[in-house]
């Protein structure tokens, strides 16, 4: 899919991270942007920059969500482009101090991290699929998810985390090949340690240290990266069902 103007896209967490840096590499080609997010300020001041526009989401919703897609579509048309950001990251570990992992928890790292992510995939290939298709293949559109390293080299405490990302990583080639006739192209992006919200907050000696753990380059992953791989996603055809780990070749260590 050819990136530019008669494009719309939805990006879900788009007001900080991985989401807006997405939002912006997607502006930047021309593509009309909405962001979802439930931080307003920052979400209508990205918007506003990009001219996009912003809605407060909360994916954990099934009303939030569809009124979140009506909205966006009023601006923009029918969007082409999905890109799933949204997510947390608490830690608890299986057990501990006596203590089970809070079972709330784990139903909510799940809720908005794997449901959050499908439950926005089937709101939007749901109006996708009675686009008109934008190429010679016979594409209407792209849905792009984002996993996590964790996925496959969970660490000590991030069971409820790596779950929920592996869920996604799983049900990639699934949705692709559900979506595959409609000429929907779905595809996850499982990023290493990237220079997210998160970390950002820890120390320089910490991010450091956190950089050289990565074989090359021995640094914290970009947001840009990701986004310009959301691109490159976005527009090569042959990308579809599969999970593309972004990490500098780290394999993450127990702890």
């Amino acid at each position: 899919m050819k990136l530019g103007e008669g494009i719309a896209a939805v990006v879900t967490g788009g007001a900080s991270g991985l989401g807006a840096a997405t939002a912006r590499r997607l502006a930047a080609a021309g593509v009309k942007v909405t962001l979802f997010d439930m931080n307003v300020e920052q979400g209508e001041a990205i918007a506003k920059e990009i001219g996009g526009a912003f809605v407060a989401v909360d994916v954990t919703s099934n009303d939030s969500v569809k009124a979140g897609f009506a909205a966006a579509r009023e601006h923009f048309g029918v969007e082409r482009i999905l890109v799933n950001c949204a997510g947390i990251a608490p830690v608890a570990k299986t057990t501990s101090r006596g203590e089970p992992h809070p079972l709330d928890m784990f139903e909510k790292v799940i809720a908005v991290n794997l449901v959050g992510t499908f439950r926005c995939i089937a709101h939007s290939s749901t109006a996708m699929v009675e686009l008109d298709p934008v190429t010679a293949d016979g594409e209407r559109g792209v849905i792009v998810s984002t996993a996590s390293v964790a996925a496959f080299d969970g660490q000590i405490g991030q069971v409820a985390y790596a779950a929920s990302k592996g869920g996604v990583a799983a049900s990639t080639l699934p949705i692709a090949r559900d979506l595959s006739k409609s000429g929907i192209r779905v595809m996850t992006i499982a990023p290493g340690i990237f220079e997210t919200p998160m970390l950002l907050g820890l120390s320089q000696e910490v991010q450091d240290s956190l950089g050289q753990q990565v074989p090359f380059p021995s640094r914290l992953g970009r947001p840009s990266e990701y986004a310009d791989l959301v691109a490159a996603i976005c527009e090569n055809p042959m990308l579809n069902g599969e999970t593309i780990r972004l990490d500098g070749a780290i394999r993450m260590a127990p702890r």
